[in-house]
């Protein structure tokens, strides 16, 4: 997610601040320079080049994925070993001060046999619920992607204020939840998130919540990718963009399937 992503705090990332301008006459040399400059340099961050750079990601993300849907047939225990391993090289890439596409396909080759094989699992106890998985999760990116492009829904101080408040509590609550299933304090298959609230389970109820939560992730995620190219920021600054995106996409996809599958229960 966008503001998991130090990479994105980047100088080229940032709002521009205003510019010094010097008051003089430029020189005919000057001019003559500035005329025959290339209308786009090359080595500059571009919408295309991100969505290209996306598409290679998810493009590994996919081929582990039918990978790992394999693997969760017939080795589980790797399922949870890739997660580990997609787990450190997120951190390694949100940490790292300058992109790398080859550690970032690499997340996106591990990432994807975990939720190859996570898919695998819960597609055993709930048949059909994968598909709704990425339906729903497609809708939402398609959505939000639409609304943003239009202009109709961007991000702002406030709203971004929320959001991380939001999140925090969300991390503190699956911590709980997840500490109170290791020390056997709820025998419950989701642990909290099986307990009911006026009828409806909460694992439901946050899952609404993260839905919301992601969609305006990817809202962030897009906001800083538009700023990277109006302010210029170098091509390989494309690849933040691709990890962000795909950190986000991740996440809605496996609480959505979460939430399905809560429901079912």
């Amino acid at each position: 997610m966008a503001m998991n992503n130090p990479a994105f705090n980047n100088p080229a990332f940032a709002q521009q601040g205003a510019q010094v301008l010097a008051h003089r006459t430029a020189t005919a040399s000057e001019l003559d320079d500035i005329y025959n400059r290339p209308a786009v340099q090359a080595d500059r961050m571009t919408v295309e080049d991100t969505v290209m750079k996306s598409a290679i990601a998810f493009g590994v993300l996919i081929v582990g994925a039918i990978a790992g849907w394999f693997v969760g047939a017939t080795m589980p225990a790797l399922v949870f070993g890739a997660a580990i391993i997609g787990f450190v090289l997120a951190l390694v890439n949100i940490f790292k001060k300058e992109p790398s596409a080859p550690l970032i396909l690499a997340y996106a080759a591990a990432q994807g046999i975990f939720v190859g094989g996570i898919s695998y699992i819960f597609e055993q106890t709930a048949p059909g619920i994968v598909i709704q998985a990425v339906l729903a999760t497609l809708t939402v990116v398609g959505v939000t992607l639409a609304l943003f492009a239009s202009g109709k829904i961007r991000a702002s101080k406030k709203a971004t204020k929320v959001f991380m408040i939001a999140m925090v509590g969300y991390l503190v609550f699956s911590l709980i939840n997840v500490g109170m299933q290791m020390f056997g304090l709820t025998d419950n298959a989701f642990g909290l998130r099986s307990e009911l609230v006026f009828g409806i389970p909460l694992g439901v109820i946050l899952g609404i919540l993260c839905v919301v939560l992601g969609a305006y992730s990817l809202v962030l995620d897009f906001d800083f990718i538009q700023k990277g190219v109006q302010n210029k920021a170098q091509r390989k600054y494309g690849w933040t963009g691709a990890f962000g995106i795909m950190v986000t996409v991740i996440w809605l996809y496996l609480e959505i399937l979460r939430m399905l599958a809560i429901a079912r229960d």
